[in-house]
């Protein structure tokens, strides 16, 4: 192991080290130097486009009559009660159904599944064991 640091401290070459990590801190002075003369452009334009860009939107902006405008929205509690849950079961059979079985706190708001008045068999008058 040649200069890379390594287990084993006595091959370490610290001279090496320093004198890599000056010319990297040179090569980094250098290039921030050139930078600006090579890629400046790109912060310049980009400045200039969204200097116009907030013209556009200001000069282009309209104002919105009243009528139209969206209100703000009310507070979800005007809408929905939520009403205490009742006591947990102590048992985890208890918790199978145990706040639908209260008759606030169904699952089932509107009924259960209904079943159509027709059928098409039916309406079309063909026998019921036509069809599986």
């Amino acid at each position: 192991m040649s200069g890379k640091g390594g287990s084993d401290p006595s091959n370490y070459n610290f001279v090496a080290a320093d004198r890599q990590w000056t010319n990297l801190i040179v090569f980094e002075a250098e290039a921030a130097k050139k930078w600006a003369n090579k890629w400046g452009f790109l912060v310049t334009q980009r400045d200039q486009i969204e200097a116009e860009q907030e013209k556009l939107r200001t000069k282009c902006r309209l104002l919105t009559p009243e009528h139209l405008k969206v209100r703000p929205a009310s507070p979800i509690s005007k809408y929905i009660k939520v009403e205490p849950s009742p006591a947990i079961p102590e048992t985890t059979q208890g918790f199978i159904g145990w706040r639908s079985a209260i008759p606030g706190l169904e699952l089932e708001r509107y009924g259960g599944p209904k079943r159509g008045k027709w059928s098409f068999v039916r309406q079309m008058n063909w026998p019921e064991d036509s069809f599986d």
